[in-house]
């Protein structure tokens, strides 16, 4: 059971942050390369079954189920660096029922900061004294600092968990990590396009959705600038803005843009691309990290208007993404 007083997040606990985000967003396509990259960077295969059990208490079990299922798939191909860590062992006090609301209280107690009574509800101030905080807090593969540093990943990637959030960034503190590590998690998480980590609004899905290839959104911000956010992989067709200038301004995770007959240029916050017009272009996510830009038009003429192209084929865009890896 692996603990750390470390002030800086380690590439372990990015490695159990990451397949905990993933899998509580359900993207087992993205899970499976971070599987493998928490793997090569020090968590075991036993810490990694752990912190998917875990999460079903928050995530749910079909989500829990699927992401051992893509760890069991990643270990088919297992590699030799790749370390299957200590032997489970089963809780005693799984055989007491008063011995893990024992220990779920102290837990409980100890990451809230003081004494937790959910009367208002016995049922789940029971089932989180004695289940969460008991029978899963007695596992061994994972120290409590561990645990709330999964349970904080996997509560930054749902929508609608803010309160949550909240108490478990503040226990996690309590439990041992240090706030500084607590921190620099959240702000990874949204550097890397884990998670969408912005204040611009989200917005509605995309009207123009039959011009993407994935799922965006649509945001009016006023002043004639619209935020657009992409989930990964999502990209937009080829298309030309006739008698206007396109300008974005990317101001969340990491994206590409692409002028035809040109290399890509890659996008990450503050990055600014004024597209003349008559230029055909497309624009999108990286295919592991959220994307969002705000774009507007500039030297509009008389009879301005966009053309839509051909989509921009999965050869086109995974030969860009090469370049990321």
């Amino acid at each position: 059971m692996a603990t750390t007083n470390s002030q800086t997040l380690t590439e372990r606990q990015k490695g159990l942050a990451a397949c905990a985000c993933l899998m509580a967003q359900g993207d087992m396509e993205r899970l499976e390369p971070a599987v493998r990259m928490a793997l090569d960077g020090g968590v075991t295969i036993n810490e990694l079954k752990e912190a998917f059990s875990q999460l079903y208490a928050y995530t749910g079990f079909p989500r829990s189920l699927n992401a051992l299922g893509v760890l069991n798939k990643v270990l088919e191909n297992k590699q030799a660096g790749w370390q299957e860590g200590e032997p489970w062992t089963r809780p005693a006090e799984w055989d007491d029922a008063w011995k893990a609301y024992e220990l779920g209280t102290k837990n409980q107690t100890q990451l809230s900061g003081q004494p937790f009574d959910y009367t208002f509800c016995p049922q789940d101030d029971y089932y989180l004294k004695a289940h969460l905080f008991g029978d899963i807090f007695a596992g061994d593969q994972l120290s409590a600092a561990d645990r709330e540093i999964v349970t904080v990943a996997a509560l930054s990637g749902l929508e609608g968990v803010a309160p949550q959030l909240a108490a478990h960034k503040k226990g996690a503190v309590n439990m041992g990590n240090a706030q500084q590590v607590v921190d620099e998690l959240c702000r990874w998480l949204g550097d890397e396009g884990y998670t969408l980590n912005t204040k611009w609004p989200k917005g509605e899905r995309n009207p123009y959705g039959a011009y993407f290839i994935g799922q965006s959104y649509l945001a009016d911000v006023g002043g004639g600038v619209m935020n657009v956010t992409f989930e990964p992989r999502c990209r937009n067709n080829w298309h030309i803005h006739h008698k206007q200038v396109q300008v974005l301004i990317c101001v969340a995770g990491r994206g590409w843009y692409q002028e035809w007959g040109k290399e890509p240029q890659a996008m990450t916050p503050g990055t600014v691309i004024a597209i003349p017009a008559e230029v055909k272009h497309w624009h999108g996510a990286q295919k592991d990290s959220w994307f969002q830009h705000l774009t507007y038009h500039k030297d509009v003429q008389e009879g301005a208007s966009n053309e839509w192209c051909e989509p921009v084929t999965d050869d086109v865009y995974d030969s860009l993404e090469k370049l990321t890896n």
